[in-house]
């Protein structure tokens, strides 16, 4: 699928069709989308700007030399959008041409971004003179959603702090989730990071318009200030995982001290019943027929003597 957004009479118009390149100049084209295109697509744009638009398989380079290089008249840039799903997060590579004031970009699947961009520009053509002003917007949006999904996962931290203090139930599942939560935030980390790596080699550049620099330098900051909170977010997560590892071994703690307790109260009724219970005529047991009652007095006196010692000295 290609969307061809042109300037015509102080408008933004779309077309979908690689044929009507050949009708439209350099100077009218302002973004050309390639979402999963077809090979008469991506040939007739590579046509069109006479030059050739990067492959999957380089989007995906993580080298910074293949995440970002710039000819004489051409920039490549690559980048990862998070794609936020039920459980965890993926990463969806989106290859960025820029030719001219012509943005080129190349992705597999929907993006959120693009389409709330598609419409603001139809909506405001006047904000978008050519492509340069395009790729500001494609990011200030996706720094946005970062920024989104940043917050839910601090409502998903606080959530399950909560779970702790309420001393719920935890067990191996609770612990998943919580490193799930870390990945979760260390991809949402390395994503804005790429994206901070991004914007630093174009402003290095001498072919954007200077008149986005101040654009360029708000996004740094909050791009930063994005890198601070996740980094807040791990640590705190990192605590949870040292409390919940913490509150799992006191639980088990105590019960290797119940079963510890079990088996001394019940060393010494063990003791004396293997001791009487030898065929033998033991002393201060001359009447037979209560023997059972004396051994079974003896047996609770020794294991009220040891639950004595036990709360005497704060051992339960």
């Amino acid at each position: 699928m290609i969307d061809i957004f042109y300037k015509s009479n102080g408008k933004i118009l779309v077309s979908q069709s690689e044929a009507d390149l050949s009708k439209l100049s350099l100077e009218e084209v302002i973004w050309i989308d390639l979402f999963a295109p077809s090979g008469e697509e991506k040939r007739a744009t590579e046509k069109y700007l006479d030059t050739e638009i990067q492959s999957r398989a380089e989007a995906e380079e993580i080298e910074s030399s293949s995440r970002y290089k710039e000819t004489d008249n051409v920039i490549f840039a690559n980048t990862n959008f998070l794609i936020p799903g039920p459980e965890e997060y993926s990463m969806e590579a989106v290859s960025f041409t820029i030719v001219g004031g012509i943005i080129t970009t190349l992705r597999d699947v929907p993006l959120r971004s693009f389409t709330e961009l598609q419409r603001k520009m139809i909506a405001m053509p006047a904000s978008f003179p050519n492509g340069y002003w395009v790729f500001v917007s494609i990011l200030n949006q996706r720094v946005d959603l970062d920024a989104d999904m940043i917050e839910l996962l601090s409502k998903d931290i606080n959530m399950y702090g909560k779970r702790i203090n309420q001393q719920e139930h935890i067990n191996e599942d609770f612990l998943l989730d919580i490193n799930q939560l870390k990945e979760n935030s260390m991809v949402v980390r390395e994503n804005i990071v790429d994206k901070q790596r991004l914007i630093t080699n174009l402003m290095k550049s001498n072919k954007y318009p200077r008149e986005l620099e101040p654009a360029f330098n708000i996004l740094q900051q909050d791009i930063s200030s994005l890198i601070n909170h996740t980094h807040f977010s791990f640590e705190r997560l990192e605590n949870l995982q040292d409390t919940v590892l913490g509150l799992i071994n006191l639980e088990q703690n105590k019960i290797m001290k119940v079963f510890t307790v079990l088996s001394l109260l019940f060393m010494p009724p063990t003791l004396i019943t293997g001791f009487y219970g030898m065929n033998l005529d033991l002393p201060l047991f001359s009447y037979k027929e209560f023997n059972w009652i004396f051994v079974i007095i003896i047996m609770f006196i020794s294991v009220a003597l040891i639950l004595w010692i036990f709360i005497r000295k704060k051992m339960l």
